[in-house]
């Protein structure tokens, strides 16, 4: 796992903050549960804080291998306790810190946690961003749902009766085998058709789309399926 250190903190850096072939838990400052925690690290092990986050992490007794963000929202008492080389602070106010931090990792998967479950506009930002930023493979872990952006080819093992629904960020059309409602001619946008609640059947659910911004939310329960579904996309990814 490399660190590559921030020598200008008024810019982005030009290479990635965090980079390998590890998976990294990314935490943020909402709603984290130690539960969702210790479930992310066992598949991702590397944690990366985002701004406030660093206090949810500092608070459970870890230290994070980095620290990302505009960094106006970690405590002052956590930064003179953590070590001030993992600081990277990316000041610009364009994009949000899950943005900022997301657009910093080069690494296979990035598993979130503390960011669902206290701001809306917050949640719906990062939901943004998995759109945005759809060459990251990311699953955003709340308390009852997994969300991540759909690959335009994914397939994924589920048992029958597992609640699937698609949420289109974006105009959007595609297939499905595996869904008690085949997904075959319609044209899904945010603002007319969505997806909801549809469900798998037990045979292997496969979606194919014809362009990106569907997002795929699944019940937390879920949460490996979604992984390995995810390690099985065979998209160009680490776009930084």
């Amino acid at each position: 796992m490399e660190i590559v250190a921030v020598d200008d903190q008024k810019k982005p850096p030009e290479r990635p903050v965090v980079a390998g072939t590890s998976a990294v838990t990314l935490v943020g400052g909402g709603a984290l549960r130690p539960s969702d925690l210790h479930a992310a690290l066992a598949l991702a092990p590397v944690l990366v804080a985002v701004d406030s986050g660093a206090d949810s992490v500092s608070a459970a007794g870890l230290t994070p291998t980095a620290v990302i963000g505009d960094l106006d929202s970690v405590s002052t008492a956590v930064r003179a306790r953590l070590p001030a080389d993992i600081f990277h602070e990316i000041s610009e106010q364009d994009s949000t810190d899950f943005d900022k931090a997301l657009r910093h990792l080069a690494v296979p998967l990035v598993l979130a946690v503390g960011f669902t479950g206290a701001r809306l506009d917050h949640e719906l930002a990062v939901f943004h961003s998995l759109v945005t930023r759809s060459g990251h493979r990311c699953i955003v872990i709340g308390e009852r749902d997994v969300v991540f952006h759909a690959p335009l080819r994914l397939g994924v093992d589920l048992p029958p009766g597992t609640r699937v629904s698609l949420f289109p960020m974006g105009p959007v059309t595609g297939r499905s085998r595996g869904l008690r409602w085949p997904i075959d001619g319609l044209a899904f946008h945010p603002a007319r058709r969505i997806g909801t609640s549809n469900e798998a059947t037990g045979e292997r659910v496969e979606i194919e789309t014809d362009a990106r911004g569907l997002l795929v939310i699944l019940p937390r329960a879920e949460l490996d399926a979604a992984v390995s579904a995810l390690s099985e996309a065979g998209e160009n990814l680490w776009i930084v």
